[in-house]
């Protein structure tokens, strides 16, 4: 478990943060889960702290009853091989029986010190693991601050980079000098509209004028026809005869 973990914790730490986001569809979605795996890995990640304190306190209390067994059994060896060299000075036949003793204690001391030197090296293996644990959890505890820290200001940078992306785009896309664009078009069929309307006022112009000219035509035809009545009539043409008598007379 505990090496799973450290792997899991490489690779945390290792992430580029900006380069993920870069790659992100949604840099949002994508940050919450990254605090969502930092916050799991670091309750794994305690767990197999707390795992291997344990194991590493274990051999230590190991290792302090070895130490203690062998200290015991040398002490035991000692008084045995005293005994042994008292009785031998007596003559006493014990003396061979308190020399096994103290070999058989020998044995038990040395014994308890090879099981100390691979305690040890099981120490020393245990507190390696447990240190890189303990600096791989604060290094995810650091990060998963910093990225919850930094999460609203990432997030708005990555929203800013894209809208101002999706404007530059646009405006590389759309020029309003462009004459094929929709906007001069649409102002080229206003100017094509204002000119037929004004062409239509004209049209209406010299029409009214033409029915004025017809209306004063009319007029003078009215007063002719009156005119050639009145020559017709009987005064016109009394008028007629005294002017043709008036020539006789002077004639």
């Amino acid at each position: 478990m505990a090496q799973s973990i450290l792997g899991r914790i490489g690779q945390l730490v290792r992430a580029n943060v900006n380069q993920m986001l870069d790659q992100a569809e949604d840099p949002e979605k994508m940050l919450d889960q990254l605090i969502r795996d930092f916050t799991s890995n670091i309750a794994e990640a305690e767990q197999a702290v707390a795992q291997t304190v344990g194991e590493l306190r274990l051999l230590e209390d190991d290792r302090r009853e070895a130490e203690d067994a062998a200290q015991e059994w040398g002490s035991k060896a000692a008084a045995a091989a005293r005994r042994a060299q008292e009785l031998q000075g007596q003559g006493s036949a014990d003396a061979n029986k308190f020399q096994e003793l103290a070999k058989v204690a020998l044995r038990r001391q040395i014994s308890f010190e090879q099981q100390l030197t691979t305690m040890n090296s099981q120490i020393a293996q245990q507190t390696e693991l447990t240190d890189k644990l303990k600096s791989g959890l604060d290094k995810l505890r650091f990060k998963r601050e910093e990225l919850v820290r930094k999460r609203d200001e990432l997030v708005s940078r990555a929203k800013m980079a894209a809208a101002s992306r999706q404007v530059q785009e646009a405006v590389r896309d759309v020029s309003i000098m462009d004459p094929t664009s929709d906007l001069n078009r649409f102002e080229e069929r206003i100017r094509r509209e204002e000119a037929m309307a004004r062409g239509m006022e004209e049209v209406a112009s010299s029409n009214l004028d033409e029915q004025f000219a017809q209306l004063e035509d009319t007029e003078d035809d009215l007063e002719v026809e009156a005119r050639l009545a009145e020559l017709q009539s009987g005064t016109s043409g009394g008028q007629l005869g005294a002017g043709s008598t008036a020539g006789s007379t002077g004639s």
